[in-house]
């Protein structure tokens, strides 16, 4: 089993081994949600995604570190205001509390949601620098814009090029070049601003990003992440003004999420075929969408359809019910067999839990890790439950324990307190101990590997063996 975690870096578009800075930890910032509408089943399948990354480097070992802002001030958030009549600061504090219920639901944990009207003072000094290092420049009319021409690597990370450039923003004509992006927006009557050097004003989208996560990441970072609609400009525009300012690299890896389908059309308001996260989490529940969205490889599209959701429930059910069956036959206890059959079984479930990681390993491919568990599910039905051998079950169980780890769509099952992780441990370095004793040595390193590989050190001693978390 190769333990090398490699990932595919958008920047460069290849597979690469994957290096974090420091040895034991992982630094990583996803880019959250614009607060002005409901988020949608597209956004939960990012922050899933992310979720299950961030798992699985926790599996093996590593501390991680996530950072998702929350954008609470935009163009899309005055709009919204100025349609309903509403106070901005209304429309923001409805549409947060929203996206906050759903990554809870979706049993997302994110370690900093730093907002972007909380770190106006360091937004505005981040401009400032880039003014003075001559890569920005302040327009007649207050706003201040990225010269991209200043920054010659710019367009790397979308592969794209000058007349592809295009921003999307207003002001053109005050722009050098209409390629250039807004760092600060000048005031507009009714809109709420800030007082900066160059007049009323507040930040433009992109500059945010760079500023909140070296704010709480550092200047140099392991993963940024997001959807692959992100790419251009809002990534690429990120690297140019953070790499200006810095004079080094910024980020080591760029991960990106495919699209959400519906009926294999991109969701968008204009085809009225959004689905809202929170309708989505009533109707189907946080397990079965979690296993939905990581039933198909981050990079892949998903393609969103209520026959999908259906087959997604009855396929977590039935690796539910393989861990009641297989609990079932470890509560009548240990029963330590050596027939040839329970050996060749007890094989297959360490063979099985070894490509579960390699699966992971590859560019955390959670669809071919939910192949593998569905692979041990067949083998309980079919090997496990009907010998009720005790050795084969516990090796079963750590296996759908390992995978639920990475997935959390059988929580209920497992139990989230440190008891059932002990006593799930505890009898699976008895199995091994076992195997030592029977000189099945080969089986036993097996077990010691994999045990190491997702974050558990074994103590092996003359006469037992123990262990403790790394």
């Amino acid at each position: 089993m190769s333990e090398e975690i490699k990932v595919f870096n958008t920047y460069g578009r290849k597979l690469e081994p994957f290096k974090p800075l420091k040895p034991h930890t992982v630094t990583m910032y996803v880019c959250g949600p614009t607060v002005y509408d409901y988020v949608h089943i597209g956004h939960g399948r990012t922050f899933v995604a992310f979720d299950a990354v961030v798992r699985y480097l926790k599996l093996r070992g590593y501390n991680v570190i996530r950072v998702q802002n929350i954008t609470d001030i935009d163009d899309k958030i005055i709009n919204k205001a100025r349609e309903t009549g509403k106070d901005w600061r209304e429309i923001v504090d409805y549409y947060t509390k929203d996206y906050m219920d759903g990554i809870r639901a979706l049993k997302v944990k994110i370690d900093a949601h730093p907002k972007v009207t909380e770190h106006i003072k360091e937004i505005i000094e981040f401009i400032q620098g880039l003014i003075d290092k001559g890569h920005a420049y302040v327009a007649p009319s207050g706003s201040v814009y990225f010269d991209v021409d200043s920054f010659p690597s710019y367009g790397a990370l979308s592969n794209t090029k000058k007349e592809q450039w295009n921003q999307g923003e207003e002001f053109v004509k005050e722009k050098k070049n209409p390629y250039d992006f807004a760092l600060w927006k000048a005031w507009k009557p009714g809109e709420p601003y800030w007082e900066s050097p160059w007049g009323k004003g507040r930040p433009g989208w992109h500059i945010e990003c760079s500023t909140m996560s070296t704010r709480f990441l550092g200047e140099r970072f392991d993963i940024h992440g997001g959807g692959i609609d992100l790419v251009f400009p809002h990534h690429e525009n990120e690297i140019a003004q953070s790499e200006a300012y810095f004079g080094h690299k910024w980020v080591n890896y760029w991960l990106h999420v495919a699209y959400l389908t519906i009926r294999k059309e991109k969701m968008s308001k204009s085809l009225k075929n959004i689905i809202p996260l929170n309708e989505a989490l009533k109707k189907w529940g946080p397990n079965v969408l979690r296993y939905w969205y990581l039933s198909a490889h981050y990079r892949s599209e998903l393609d969103y359809s209520e026959e999908a959701l259906e087959s997604a429930s009855k396929g977590l059910q039935r690796l539910k019910d393989a861990v009641a069956l297989l609990r079932g036959v470890i509560s009548q206890g240990p029963k330590f067999r050596s027939s040839d059959e329970a050996v060749l079984t007890q094989r297959q479930i360490v063979n099985l839990i070894e490509q579960f990681h390699e699966a992971m390993n590859l560019d955390f491919n959670t669809a071919e890790a939910l192949n593998v568990a569905h692979r041990l599910a067949d083998l309980a039905f079919s090997k496990v439950v009907p010998s009720e051998d005790f050795t084969s079950a516990v090796l079963a169980m750590e296996g759908f324990r390992m995978f639920n780890e990475v997935f959390g769509v059988m929580d209920e099952e497992f139990g989230a307190g440190m008891e059932t992780l002990s006593r799930v441990l505890d009898a699976v370095l008895e199995i091994r101990n076992q195997l030592r004793a029977k000189k099945m040595y080969d089986l036993s390193d097996q077990i010691r590997a994999i045990l190491e590989s997702s974050g558990v050190k074994v103590l092996d001693s003359k006469d037992k063996s123990t262990w403790r978390l790394t």
